[in-house]
C-alpha cells in the first residue's frame, strides 16, 4: 500500500523532470510484469490438478480484480462502493502453513513494499493462488472438509459500508485488508473522506491504532494520515481524544512510514488552534523535534509543518526554545527538497520574533546560513522568507553591528534597491523598518542615503511594497536628518498613497505623514501643499481604525497652524470628526478628541460641532476608563466651553458633574479635567454663582445671568427659558439679568398705573409660557441678537403698551381705575403673531437696568479715583434699592411682600433686577456686580447664609500710589450697601464681619 509520489519531492535542481516512478506494489493494482503472469497461470494449472484448494489466498484474487484489470470496471459513487477498489477476505481460511505463519502472509510485509525499500530491501510481489483466465472452466475437486475446520469463505465487496465493518473483526488479516481498502479509498478525494465519516469509520480506526499488530497498527495510522486533512474528522478526533495514540507512534522504535503518517495527520490536525493544544499539551512538540533529523524527507517535511503551526502560539514557541530545535532547523536549510528549506525558514521567521531565539539563532551561526542564502541566485524562492528572519534579528543591536561589519546591511540596501521582485523589495523594507527602531541604525541608514529607495519603492505597483515602504518612512522619521529629506521628495509622494483604493496602503501612508509632521511645521505646510487635507478627511470614514487614527493625528499637527486650521475647517471636518468620536476604539477615540481640540479654536467651528452633533460623544468619552482618551476629551470640552452658549450646552449635557466626579477621584483627575472644569464654571456663571456662591472680579456677569439661589451638589440647574415657562410658585425668586432692550423705559415705577408698559412686556412671557406648557427647550436666544430679529409679538405688545400708557395719564377720578382694570384684562390676552410658540425665544426685557446701565456710566465711569467710583456706585444702588436701612430697622424692611407683588403682577417665577425697588443684601450685592463690570470697577460677589450677600474689592493704600519697586498686596474690603452705603469696611474686621453675618 503505496501512496503516490507527491509533487513537493522534486529535489532542487531536477525540477522539470519528473522524479523515477516507484513500483507501487499496491494490493489492488494491475499485474504488470510477465513473470506474474506467468507465476499465474501455472497456479491455475495447479488448481486444476487439485494441488491447490479454491480460494486459498485471496491475495490473488484481489489482484485479479484490480481497479486496473478489464474484468472490474464497474464503478460506482463513493457513497456505496470503495470506488473501483474491490476487498477479497478470508472468514476462517485453511490456507498454507506457510501463510499462517507469516510467509508470504497477505498483508504482511510485503503488503506494503514502501517498508522494505524504507528498509532497504528490494520490493517483493504478493504470491498466491490466482484464478484461471476469464471465459475457462475449471474443474476443481471437492474435499470434505474436517468436522473441526470452518469451510473457508471468500468475499468479494464493493460496498465501504462493508469494509467499514470488517474494522470489528477480531481477526488481524481482515483488519490489515480491510483498512488498506479504505486507505485506497480515502485517498480518492473528499467525498470519500465525508463518506468514511459517515458511515462511523473513525471510531473503529482510532482502537486499530493501539492494535496489537504492528501491521494493523501502520495501516491505521497512514489512513489518519489522509483523513486529518479533513475538517469534520479533525473535530471528530479532537473530540474522540486520540491525540495520545497518534503521537505515540511517533517512538523512534517505530517504522519509518508509521512516522510518516502520524506527522502527517498531526500537521493536519496542527492547522487549527484547538488541534493545537492538544498536540501541545500531550507532549508532540519533542518528537517532532526530534523527527527533523530523520532520514525520510516525507517525516522531515511534515514534522517541521507541524511545528510551524504550533509555534504560532507563544506558549508553544518558549517550550521550543527549551528543546534547543534550532540546529536540527538549521540543519533543514541544507535540504535538497525546496518545500523542506522554506517551512524550515517559515518557523525561523515566527520563533525569531523573540529574542531568545534570535540569541540561539546567532550563536549557532544561523545569519551565516541566511546571507549565504541571499547571495546564491539559485535560491532566489528563499530569499523573501530569509529576508524576513534577518528584519527580525534585526532588532538587536548586536546583530545589527554584527552584520554592519560584514556588509550585511549593505547588501540589504542593495537588495531593496535593485530586486526586482515585490516580496523581496516588501521584506527589505521590512528589515529596514526593524533595525530603523535604533537610533544608531536610522544614522548609519541616513549615510547610507537609504530614504532614496524608499521613495523609489513608493512608486511600486505592488502594494505590499508600497505599504512595507511607507512604515520604513514612518521609523526614519524619526531622525531630524530624514526628516528635514522627506520634506521635498517624500511628502507628495506619499499624500498620493492616501488616494489608493486599498485600506492598508492608506493606514500606512497616513502613518508615515503622522510620523513627518509631529513637532514639524514644516512638514505640516508641505503636506498641506501638496493637497492632503481632503484625502485625510475621507480616510476618517475608513474601515481601519488604526488609519483613522492616523488621519486625525495628522490633522491635528497641521492644525495647530492657523492658516492650516482655517483651510481644514473650509472641509468640513467637524462633521468627518463625528464618527470617530463615537469609536469603540480607544486610540481613535483619543486621537479624534484631540484633533477636536486643535481645531474648534474658533466660534464658528465650535457651533459647527454642536450643529452636526458632536459635543455628545466628546462628553461620553469623559466616561473612558483610558487615561488619554480621558485627558484628551476634557482638553477638547475644555476649548469647546470658551463661550457662554456651548458651555451651556455642554453642562447641560452633563459634562460638568462627570468633570467634578473625575476631579474627586486621586487616580483619575488630571490638569486638563480641573482646566475643563473651571472652564465651564467662567462661561457659565449662573451655575458657577449657584454652586459656589462666589464670583471672582473676572468673571463679568453678562446678559442672560439669572441668580436662582444655591443648589445642591449633583442638582441640575435648569435653563432660563424652562425656569420662565414654569408655573407660579412660592419658592425663592429667580432674579434676572437682562440689560438688552430697545424699549424705552416709563418714566417713573412707584404709581401703578405707570407699571403699564413693563407689564405688557411681559404679558408676551406669559402667554407663551401659557402657549408653550409641553414644549420647553434647554437653551436661551442670544441676547445680542435682539435688534437684528424681526419685530416679535413682545415688541407689538410694548408698543401697544406705551400708546395706552400716555392715555392712563390723562385720566382722571373714579374712572381710572377701570381704565386700569380694563388695560390689565386687555394684556392679559396673548398677542403672538402666527406660529409664535415655534419662534425664537426671547428672555424677558428689564428696561430699568437699562437706565440703569446709562445713568452709571454718565456720572460715576468718568471719576478717575476708583475708591471714589466704588462709593459713589454704592450710594446709587443703596438709592434704586429702598435707600439706606438701620441695622435696628432691617426686620421692619417688608422686602418679601414687595417680591411677591412683582412674581404675582409677572405672572412669573423670574424678577429682572431692575423692577426690584426693595432689595436686600443679595438683592442689591448682584445689581453692584452688574454695575461695576458695566463700568469696569472690580469686584467679587459673595454669596453668605440667611440672604446675604456681599461685594469684595481691593484697593491699594493711598501712601503707596506712585512707590516705584515691588508693591506689597492689595488690601481687601467689603462694600457697605445696607446700613452705610458707601463704607469700605476692612476685610476680617468686625463691622465686615457683623455685615457679612447675622
Amino acid at each position: 500500500m503505496e501512496p503516490p509520489e507527491p509533487r513537493w519531492k522534486r529535489k532542487r535542481g531536477n525540477r522539470g523532470n519528473n522524479p523515477e516512478k516507484k513500483p507501487t506494489g499496491k494490493l489492488g493494482g494491475k499485474v504488470e510484469s510477465d513473470g506474474t503472469r506467468a507465476a499465474a497461470l501455472q497456479a491455475a494449472a495447479a488448481l486444476d490438478k487439485g494441488l491447490l484448494q479454491p480460494g486459498a489466498n485471496s491475495g490473488a484474487e484481489a489482484r485479479r480484480r484490480s481497479p486496473a484489470s478489464p474484468s472490474n470496471q464497474e464503478q460506482t459513487g463513493p457513497g456505496g462502493a470503495l470506488g473501483a477498489s474491490a476487498v477479497c477476505t478470508e472468514l476462517g481460511a485453511a490456507a498454507p502453513r506457510d501463510l499462517r505463519a507469516g510467509k508470504g502472509r497477505p498483508g504482511a510485509a510485503h503488503l506494503f513494499p514502501r517498508v522494505r525499500r524504507a528498509q532497504g530491501q528490494k520490493p517483493e510481489r504478493c504470491t498466491g493462488n490466482l484464478e484461471a483466465p476469464m471465459g475457462k472452466k475449471i474443474k476443481k475437486e471437492v474435499e470434505s472438509p474436517l468436522k473441526d475446520v470452518f469451510e473457508p469463505l471468500t468475499i468479494e465487496s464493493k460496498k465501504a459500508a462493508t469494509v467499514v465493518l470488517m474494522l470489528n473483526s477480531p481477526e488481524e488479516e481482515i483488519l490489515a485488508k480491510a483498512c488498506e481498502a479504505i486507505y485506497k479509498f480515502a485517498l480518492k478525494g473528499e467525498e470519500n473522506k465525508a463518506t468514511l465519516l459517515q458511515l462511523g469509520a473513525v471510531e473503529p480506526l482510532t482502537k486499530l491504532l493501539t492494535h496489537e499488530d504492528k501491521i494493523v497498527r501502520r495501516n491505521a495510522t497512514m489512513i489518519f494520515g489522509i483523513l486529518a486533512s479533513n475538517s469534520d474528522v479533525k473535530k471528530l478526533l479532537r473530540e474522540l481524544d486520540v491525540m495520545n495514540s497518534v503521537i505515540a507512534q511517533l517512538a523512534p522504535e517505530e517504522e519509518v512510514v508509521i512516522h510518516e503518517f502520524a506527522s502527517l495527520c498531526l500537521a493536519n490536525m496542527s492547522v487549527e488552534y484547538t488541534g493545537k493544544v492538544q498536540i501541545f499539551e500531550h507532549g508532540g512538540l519533542e518528537p517532532l523535534v526530534r523527527l527533523l533529523s530523520s532520514p525520510d524527507p516525507d517525516v522531515k517535511k511534515n514534522s517541521i509543518e507541524c511545528i510551524y503551526n504550533l509555534v504560532q502560539d507563544f506558549q508553544c514557541r518558549t517550550a521550543f526554545q527549551e528543546l534547543n530545535a534550532i540546529p536540527p532547523i538549521l540543519e533543514l536549510l541544507k535540504s535538497e527538497y525546496p518545500i523542506i528549506q522554506l517551512l524550515a525558514l517559515k518557523t525561523l521567521g515566527v520563533i525569531t520574533s523573540d529574542k531568545e531565539s534570535r540569541v540561539m539563532l546567532k550563536e549557532n551561526q544561523g545569519l551565516d546560513q541566511l546571507t549565504k542564502i541571499l547571495e546564491t541566485k539559485e535560491l532566489n524562492d528563499l530569499h523573501v522568507e530569509a529576508l524576513l528572519v534577518i528584519a527580525n534579528c534585526l532588532e538587536d543591536m548586536e546583530t545589527v553591528v554584527l552584520m554592519q561589519q560584514t556588509g550585511g546591511l549593505k547588501k540589504l540596501l542593495s537588495f531593496a534597491e535593485n530586486s526586482t521582485i515585490p516580496d523581496i523589495q516588501k521584506n527589505a523594507a521590512k528589515a529596514i523598518t526593524k533595525a530603523a527602531c535604533d537610533a544608531e541604525n536610522r544614522k548609519f541608514f541616513h549615510e547610507q542615503e537609504v530614504e532614496k529607495c524608499l521613495v523609489t519603492l513608493l512608486g511600486s505597483e505592488s502594494d505590499g511594497t508600497k505599504i512595507a515602504a511607507s512604515q520604513a518612512i514612518s521609523a526614519m522619521s524619526e531622525n531630524s536628518g530624514s526628516k528635514e529629506f522627506f520634506n521635498t521628495q517624500g511628502i507628495p509622494q506619499i499624500v498620493q498613497l492616501l488616494r489608493s483604493a486599498s485600506e492598508e496602503v492608506r493606514e500606512a501612508a497616513a502613518l508615515a505623514l503622522a510620523n513627518l509632521t509631529t513637532s514639524n511645521p514644516a512638514n505640516a505646510k508641505a503636506a498641506a501643499q501638496a493637497d492632503a487635507i481632503d484625502p485625510l478627511i475621507n480616510v476618517l470614514s475608513s474601515k481601519r481604525d488604526r488609519a483613522i487614527a492616523n488621519a486625525a493625528t495628522v490633522l491635528t499637527n497641521m492644525a495647530m497652524q492657523e492658516p492650516l486650521r482655517t483651510a481644514i475647517q473650509s472641509h468640513d471636518v467637524m462633521h468627518a470628526l463625528v464618527s470617530p468620536l463615537r469609536s469603540t476604539d480607544t486610540v481613535v477615540q483619543s486621537a479624534a478628541a484631540l484633533a477636536v481640540a486643535a481645531t474648534v479654536c474658533d466660534v464658528e467651528a465650535r457651533t459647527e460641532l454642536r450643529n452636526c452633533g458632536g459635543l455628545e460623544p466628546l462628553v461620553e468619552l469623559l466616561h473612558s476608563k483610558n487615561d488619554e482618551v480621558r485627558r484628551h476629551a476634557s482638553w477638547a470640552v475644555m476649548v469647546c466651553a470658551n463661550d457662554e452658549l456651548m458651555a451651556v450646552e455642554l453642562c447641560r449635557l452633563g459634562a460638568l458633574d462627570i468633570l467634578e466626579e473625575i476631579n474627586l477621584s486621586v487616580s483619575r483627575k488630571n490638569k486638563f479635567s480641573e482646566a475643563a472644569y473651571n472652564k465651564l464654571l467662567h462661561n457659565h456663571l449662573p451655575l458657577k454663582y449657584s454652586q459656589t456662591g462666589h464670583l471672582s472680579s473676572s468673571n463679568i456677569i453678562s446678559d442672560g445671568f439669572y441668580d436662582c439661589g444655591r443648589i445642591n451638589p449633583g442638582t441640575k440647574l435648569l435653563p432660563l427659558k424652562e425656569l420662565c415657562l414654569q408655573e407660579l410658585n412660592d419658592l425663592r425668586a429667580i432674579l434676572l439679568i437682562n440689560s438688552k432692550s430697545d424699549i424705552s423705559p416709563p418714566p417713573s415705577m412707584e404709581d401703578k398705573s405707570s407699571d403699564v408698559s413693563y407689564r405688557q412686556s411681559i404679558s408676551s412671557s406669559s402667554s407663551l409660557r401659557r402657549a408653550s406648557k409641553e414644549k420647553t427647550n434647554a437653551g436661551f436666544g442670544s441676547p445680542t441678537e435682539d435688534k437684528s430679529e424681526p419685530t416679535s409679538g413682545r415688541n407689538t405688545v410694548v408698543s401697544r403698551a406705551a400708546s395706552k400708557e400716555k392715555a392712563l395719564r390723562k385720566g382722571r377720578g373714579k374712572k381710572e381705575e377701570e381704565k386700569v382694570k380694563e388695560e390689565e384684562e386687555f394684556l392679559t390676552v396673548p398677542i403672538l403673531t402666527e406660529g409664535s410658540p415655534d419662534k425664537e425665544w426671547y428672555p424677558p426685557p428689564d428696561p430699568e437696568l437699562c437706565v440703569y446701565v446709562s445713568e452709571v456710566t454718565k456720572s460715576i465711569l468718568p471719576i478717575t479715583n476708583i475708591k471714589e467710583q466704588i462709593e459713589a456706585l454704592a450710594k446709587y444702588v443703596a438709592e434704586k434699592m429702598g435707600g439706606r436701612i438701620p441695622k435696628e430697622k432691617l426686620c421692619d424692611f417688608s422686602w418679601e411682600l414687595h417680591i411677591s407683588e412683582l412674581k404675582f403682577q409677572l405672572k412669573s417665577n423670574v424678577v429682572p433686577i431692575g423692577y426690584i425697588k426693595k432689595g436686600i443684601f443679595y438683592h442689591r450685592a448682584l445689581l453692584f456686580k452688574v454695575l461695576a463690570d458695566k463700568i469696569g470697577v472690580g469686584c467679587s460677589l459673595v454669596r453668605g447664609e440667611y440672604s446675604r450677600a456681599w461685594n469684595e474689592v481691593k484697593l491699594l493704600k493711598e501712601a503707596r500710589k506712585g512707590v516705584i519697586g515691588n508693591l506689597p498686596s492689595p488690601e481687601e474690603y467689603i462694600v457697605d450697601l445696607m446700613f452705610h452705603p458707601g463704607a469700605l469696611l476692612k476685610m476680617r474686621s468686625r463691622e465686615a464681619d457683623l455685615y457679612r453675618f447675622l
